[in-house]
C-alpha cells in the first residue's frame, strides 16, 4: 500500500513538472514564437549569406520596396529610393536594426499564433506607413547632408515620412563604409535612436512653462542688449533685439529673454515641463524604442540653467519624441503614437486587423496649446517667411544648435500644419547644417510642398 502511495506521489510530482514545463513553453511561444519562426536557423527562409528570402515590403501606396524572389531579394529599382528608404526596409547584412527586414521578420514570415510559419515559403506582403516618394524628396532635399526629416500624422500616428542620413546603396555597399567619414553613423536611425542637442527648439518647452508659471508673462517685456549675465555665464543671443514682448522674443528666438525667464522658472519647473513634453520618454514604434532624452537639472548653476532653458547646456532630444510633441501642440495637448506597419497580408489574401491609434498622455495643456500654436504661426509670418510654405497653415520654430568650438551648428525645423485634410506635425534636422530656418526649414518647405500641393 505504501509502495503505490510513494508511486502516486511519484506521478503526481511528474504531473506537475509536465503542467509546469507546458506553461513555461506557452508563455516562451506567446512571447517568442515570431522570433522562433523567423531565426536564420530556418533555412527555407534565409539563403546561405543570411538573406531574408521571402516577404516583401510596400509602401502605403504599394509600391515594392523589397521583396523575396527565387531564393533572392530584391529592392526597388531606383537607387535613390533605396538610400531614402534604407532605414526603413533594411538591409541585406541585417546592420540596419530599425529595418523591416530585421525588425519585422516574423511578420514578412507570415507568422501567427495559430498557424506558425504556415505559408512562410512564400511570405507575407508588410505595407508600412511611409511614401516612398516623399522619403525621396527629402533624401535629395537634404542633399548629401547627414540628418533626419520626418513628418507624420498626428490624428492617426502613421509616420510618411522617415528619412536617415547618411545612407547607402543596400545592393552596392560602399567598401569603405566602415572607415570613411563620409558614412559615419549610417547604420543608425538618427530619427528613432538618437539624440542631439536641440538648440532653439526647445523654447517651446520653456514658452509653455512660462505662459502657465509666469502670470503676467504676456504683459511683460525684455530687453536685449545682445548678451546678458546670469551667474558666472554670459549668455550670448544671435542679435541685438532691443525691448519686446514675449511673441516678439519667441519669434526673434532670443536667447537672453529666454534665458532670464528659465531662471526665473527654475530647475524644478523645467525638468517637469521637459517630462511632461515626452521629451525623457521612450516611445514604442511597432516595437522599436526611441532613444531618451536626456537633460541635467541637478546641482545646476544659475548660469547653466539659463543656458539649458534656450536648448543648450547638456541638452539633447531624440526627433521622433520633438515631433510627436509638436503633434500634441496641435492636436490640443495630445497626439497619435506613431507607427511605420500599415497592414501585412498573408500568403493566403488575409490582412492583419486594422490598426487602433492609441494616444499620447496629455502633453501640454489644451488652452496652453492653444496659444503656443498661434505663436508658432506668428513665428512664420515674422521671421520665415509664409510664402516659403504655399497653402500651408504652418506653425514652426527653428533652430541653431552650437555643439562646440570650430563646428558648424545643427540646423532644426520642428512644428506642424493647422490644414484639416493635412494634419502633420514633422521634425528636420540637418547636423553641422548651419541656420535652423535658412537650411532645416528649407528643407521642411521643399518636403511639405509635395505632401500638400502634390508637385
Amino acid at each position: 500500500m505504501k509502495k503505490i502511495e510513494r508511486r502516486a506521489v511519484v506521478c503526481g510530482i511528474l504531473a506537475l513538472l509536465l503542467a509546469a514545463g507546458l506553461t513555461v513553453f506557452l508563455v516562451k511561444y506567446l512571447l517568442s514564437g515570431g522570433d522562433w519562426a523567423s531565426s536564420p536557423f530556418n533555412r527555407h527562409l534565409y539563403d546561405t549569406s543570411g538573406q531574408l528570402v521571402v516577404g516583401s515590403v510596400l509602401d502605403r501606396d504599394g509600391d515594392v520596396l523589397s521583396a523575396g524572389e527565387n531564393g533572392k531579394r530584391t529592392y526597388y529599382n531606383n537607387e535613390t529610393v533605396r538610400k531614402a528608404t534604407l532605414h526603413a526596409v533594411g538591409d541585406l547584412q541585417g546592420n540596419i536594426g530599425t529595418g523591416a527586414l530585421n525588425a519585422f521578420a516574423d511578420k514578412l514570415t507570415g507568422y501567427d499564433l495559430l498557424n506558425g510559419a504556415f505559408g512562410a515559403d512564400q511570405g507575407s506582403e508588410l505595407y508600412m506607413t511611409i511614401d516612398a516618394r516623399y522619403n525621396y524628396e527629402a533624401y535629395q532635399a537634404l542633399n548629401g547632408h547627414a540628418g533626419t526629416v520626418a513628418v507624420y500624422n498626428y490624428k492617426t500616428g502613421e509616420i510618411l515620412c522617415m528619412v536617415s542620413a547618411p545612407s547607402y546603396d543596400p545592393l552596392n555597399v560602399p567598401k569603405d563604409i566602415e572607415t570613411n567619414d563620409r558614412y559615419k553613423g549610417a547604420y543608425l536611425n538618427r530619427f528613432l535612436s538618437s539624440t542631439f542637442t536641440p538648440g532653439s527648439v526647445y523654447k517651446t518647452v520653456t514658452l509653455t512653462a512660462a505662459l502657465e508659471q509666469i502670470p503676467d508673462i504676456e504683459d511683460r517685456t525684455w530687453t536685449c542688449t545682445g548678451s546678458v549675465q546670469i551667474g558666472d555665464e554670459t549668455i550670448i543671443c544671435s542679435g541685438t533685439h532691443g525691448e519686446q514682448h514675449i511673441g516678439d522674443a519667441f519669434a526673434n528666438s532670443c536667447n537672453v529673454a529666454f534665458a532670464q525667464i528659465a531662471e526665473e522658472l527654475g530647475a524644478d519647473t523645467m525638468k517637469k515641463y521637459t517630462e511632461k513634453a515626452g521629451l525623457t520618454d521612450s516611445y514604442s514604434i511597432d516595437g522599436l524604442p526611441t532613444a531618451k532624452g536626456t537633460f541635467h537639472w541637478t546641482d545646476i548653476t544659475a548660469g547653466q540653467l539659463g543656458w539649458a532653458g534656450v536648448g543648450q547646456y547638456k541638452d539633447q532630444v531624440n526627433p521622433c519624441s520633438l515631433m510627436v510633441y509638436m503633434g500634441a501642440v496641435a492636436n490640443g495637448g495630445k497626439a497619435a503614437k506613431p507607427y511605420l506597419i500599415q497592414k501585412t497580408v498573408s500568403a493566403l489574401g488575409i490582412p492583419s486587423l486594422p490598426h487602433i491609434t492609441t494616444k499620447t498622455g496629455t502633453l501640454a495643456a489644451s488652452g496652453t496649446a492653444k496659444k503656443l500654436a498661434d505663436m508658432m504661426a506668428a513665428n512664420v509670418e515674422k521671421t520665415y517667411g509664409t510664402n516659403r510654405f504655399p497653402n500651408m497653415d504652418i506653425c514652426a520654430k527653428s533652430g541653431t544648435a552650437e555643439v562646440g568650438e570650430g563646428q558648424t551648428p545643427h540646423a532644426w525645423f520642428a512644428g506642424f500644419l493647422r490644414n484639416e485634410d493635412a494634419p502633420y506635425a514633422f521634425v528636420v534636422l540637418v547636423e553641422n547644417g548651419g541656420g535652423g530656418s535658412s537650411v532645416a526649414g528649407t528643407v521642411a518647405g521643399k518636403v511639405l510642398d509635395i505632401m500638400v500641393n502634390g508637385y
